[in-house]
């Protein structure tokens, strides 16, 4: 293609890129801030406080043993579950609501006795939180919004 008919193309769709480059614009702009370091480190120390309560009552309900507890600061998950039954979070989550920490809890949990997601896996999940499709819903809608900040 010579540089005249790209040129031209460019051209024919200059209205086009011009409001695509302003929609991602505007998208960039309705981010919430990064947080600085000090709030980091205040969500690591409210994670390291609460987390460990809340995932000691769900695994005796849901009766399974862990290893241990870790926090991060990842871009991708929100919680993850090692062979070793170690258990990561995410501190982003400290920023959801309760109801969204606990789902984060149960499902990595409900790990320690389906390593998959198998229907028995979403089964342990539902049999301690019944309503967990719409936590899971708003997780997956929102939860980005959070990990950003990270």
């Amino acid at each position: 293609m010579s540089v005249r008919d790209i040129e031209a193309f460019l051209d024919s769709k200059s209205e086009w890129i011009s409001a695509h480059l302003e929609k991602a614009r505007q998208r960039i702009s309705d981010l919430p801030p990064k947080l600085t370091t000090d709030e980091i480190s205040e969500l690591k120390k409210r994670a390291k406080k609460e987390i460990p309560t809340r995932v000691d009552f769900y695994a005796k309900q849901m009766g399974v043993e862990y290893g241990r507890i870790a926090f991060r600061t990842q871009k991708t998950r929100f919680g993850s579950c090692s062979t070793k039954d170690n258990l990561n979070f995410n501190i982003a989550i400290m920023l959801m609501p309760s109801e969204i920490i606990d789902y984060v809890i149960v499902h990595e949990l409900a790990h320690l006795k389906q390593m998959n997601h198998s229907k028995a896996f979403w089964y342990e999940v539902e049999r301690v939180l019944p309503d967990y499709k719409q936590r899971r819903d708003w997780l997956k809608a929102n939860g980005i919004n959070y990990i950003q900040r990270i």
